[in-house]
């Protein structure tokens, strides 16, 4: 495809206008994520994380059709997926920030690199349909969409901190897309439609009935271990 050329700007438009689409989770990621580090490094680790999930995503489109096919790479994204939802509801101990707002760092772009990784799976198809095989345009039209992933984000942010219910709102979503990664899993498709059609569940509801389900594993999950960590919280400080 010739640069500058009309079919050039209109595939890159495509690209760039799916992407706005298709970030709208990893948005609610990256907020989530940087949520609990001081204000400079709320900054740095959206800088950090959208453009590492930018370039990750390059990657993954070259290879997405390969990747896509393989058996169980699904499942295993979507345990990691209920793990971070899970881990985003949990708060830091206040000692936790004492010296250590480096690793505070670290660990938000490695939470915002393993999210992103596993919820570009399938929206890497959709770039890579657009880029009709054109590597530069690809990487072109990627690299313009990271304003609007670092913007999002930046939004979101100052969201949860005046409606701390968004924290649960984003992890229910990781749980959702967590359900519904499982069901394309070509290790377990075939099983899942045959066991929804002895119950008479159309093929077509089980994306949204596992998706439902995810939310609730990693709503309750999250509940469970939060009561439990005030409850120790609680126990410490009556011994002291």
């Amino acid at each position: 495809m010739e640069f500058g050329s009309t079919a050039f700007w209109l595939a890159l438009g495509q690209i760039i206008w799916v992407n706005i689409l298709l970030s709208g989770d990893n948005a609610v990621v990256i907020a989530l994520a940087a949520r609990s580090l001081p204000p400079k490094q709320q900054k740095q680790a959206i800088l950090i994380g959208s453009g590492a999930a930018i370039a990750m995503r390059i990657v993954l489109t070259l290879v997405a059709a390969q990747l896509l096919q393989l058996p169980w790479l699904k499942l295993i994204g979507a345990v990691l997926l209920i793990y971070i939802g899970v881990t985003l509801l949990l708060p830091e101990d206040e000692g936790e920030h004492e010296g250590k707002e480096a690793g505070g760092m670290v660990a938000a772009v490695r939470t915002i690199l393993i999210a992103d990784l596993v919820m570009s799976l399938d929206n890497v198809i959709a770039v890579a349909a657009a880029a009709k095989g054109d590597t530069t345009l690809l990487i072109i039209g990627l690299a313009m969409s990271i304003p609007l992933v670092i913007f999002g984000s930046t939004l979101l942010l100052k969201v949860i901190e005046r409606f701390p219910v968004v924290v649960w709102l984003g992890a229910g979503l990781l749980g959702f897309i967590a359900g519904e990664i499982v069901v394309d899993d070509p290790a377990v498709k075939d099983t899942l439609i045959a066991m929804a059609g002895n119950v008479g569940l159309p093929a077509a509801k089980l994306p949204i009935t596992f998706g439902l389900a995810g939310i609730v594993l990693v709503l309750l999950i999250g509940w469970v271990m939060l009561s439990r960590k005030k409850a120790a919280m609680a126990h410490h400080a009556r011994a002291h």
